[in-house]
């Protein structure tokens, strides 16, 4: 049965219950499957109801049942894995590689890959409870180091370290242009562009999102244009964050097919942002490690050139 112990550390939190703030804020189960897995919870050591209201302070003991036998298909589809053990796996995801099956990509996808890996690696049939489980997410264009859980409880360690901002997450892209100044906080709020679902804009009604960058290299080319290589410190994980930001500030990532634009001198440039270093802990161990994806190729090939 997996089980977590968490203590409340925000210290502006509106009165939530504790289901949403499991669902919602640590993101461990969803609504849906907060009721069919059966979670449990104490609060500072007494059996409490799922309606109790969370307070700074609260130290939180949760336990649910394991969730039942899932319809993934493993696929032996190479990865490059930096680091694995039988709880988690460390992988230097490829540009064009979906993370988690969803409607159009049910194979192909990372967690399919982790999936047939797992039985091969570990021994175990399909039947036993063994599943990836995809911590955190990175565009299907996006690069780079990428953490999975092999098991609920794995998970749900991992998990709470995005949600309590303990992990280090530290970004690469070539972006157009040059940022006004070369180093700096982008703080906005993020939400839904409800001109176009798919995609995410700065608005005032959407959720808190922090990113540090600096300009680590500017090139000006012949006909005047800028091209710049920004190192990217993300504080919160917002979908799209990162693309967002930089349009944001003016500087759009080169190759990126929604929040960018057209660019003469690389016409076919795919999404130049990678998932350089994760600095996290991994289950079973209290010091941090520091994981990392060295620069891809379709970097060199684009500076190459500048």
């Amino acid at each position: 049965m997996p089980c977590l112990s968490h203590v409340v550390k925000e210290n502006n939190i509106s009165p939530v219950r504790l289901d949403r703030y499991v669902s919602e804020i640590l993101g461990i189960l969803s609504r849906s499957q907060i009721k069919a897995r059966q979670l449990k919870g104490k609060i500072n050591g007494k059996n409490v109801k799922l309606s109790r209201i969370v307070k700074q302070g609260d130290n939180l003991e949760l336990n649910w049942e394991d969730a039942p036998p899932f319809d993934l298909l493993p696929e032996n589809i190479p990865l490059e894995t930096i680091y694995e053990d039988v709880r988690c796996v460390v992988i230097n995801k490829a540009q064009g590689m979906v993370v988690h099956p969803g409607a159009g990509n049910r194979q192909g996808t990372l967690a399919n890959a982790l999936y047939y890996r797992r039985l091969a690696n570990g021994g175990k049939n399909a039947n036993e409870n063994i599943r990836p489980g995809i911590v955190h997410r990175l565009d299907k264009e996006t690069s780079g180091v990428i953490v999975a859980a092999y098991d609920d409880e794995a998970h749900a360690f991992l998990a709470e370290q995005f949600k309590s901002r303990k992990t280090k997450k530290n970004y690469i892209a070539i972006v157009q242009g040059a940022p006004k100044e070369p180093k700096g906080k982008i703080e906005t709020f993020l939400a839904r562009d409800p001109k176009d679902r798919k995609k995410f804009a700065v608005s005032e009604s959407g959720r808190s999102a922090i990113t540090y960058y600096k300009t680590v290299k500017t090139w000006r080319i012949k006909n005047g244009a800028y091209y710049s290589l920004i190192l990217l410190r993300p504080r919160t994980g917002r979908t799209h964050q990162l693309r967002v930001h930089l349009r944001h500030i003016g500087v759009p990532i080169l190759g990126d097919p929604m929040y960018g634009s057209a660019d003469k001198m690389f016409p076919k440039a795919s999404l130049m942002l990678h998932s350089r270093k994760l600095a996290i802990t991994i289950p079973g161990e209290t010091e941090e490690r520091i994981f990392s994806a060295p620069m891809p190729q379709r970097f060199k090939e684009i500076m190459e050139k500048l």
